[in-house]
């Protein structure tokens, strides 16, 4: 059976996290994706507390396609240490998950 994630990063500016979406979802390892923000995040970094406006993603994709997604936005991510993690989807509409599973299946008919 496949299992399903959200998948949560966040990013300093809207036009970068429109480009991981971008990038994620042409790359067939996410679904589809939201983006929400601006945010504040309040975190411990390099010895100090930091507070900042950041953008959050929320994607979805399988566990089968978890480590590529994380490569992708890597890449795409302009942080050192980018926060990227992934919540275990317990349920939903089935169809909805369905259609989570086809849209990041690797070998797509027609593409």
């Amino acid at each position: 059976m496949t299992r399903h994630v959200e998948v949560h990063v966040t990013t300093d500016s809207r036009e970068e996290a429109e480009h991981i979406v971008d990038v994620a979802v042409a790359s067939r390892v996410a679904a589809g994706a939201q983006i929400s923000g601006p945010i504040v995040s309040t975190y411990w970094w390099q010895g100090e507390i930091q507070r900042n406006n950041e953008y959050l993603i929320l994607m979805k994709t399988t566990t089968d396609r978890l480590d590529d997604l994380v490569v992708v936005v890597r890449e795409a991510h302009s942080y050192e240490t980018p926060e990227i993690v992934a919540v275990p989807i317990e349920g939903g509409l089935a169809d909805y998950l369905n259609w989570i599973t086809e849209e990041t299946t690797v070998s797509r008919k027609g593409e």
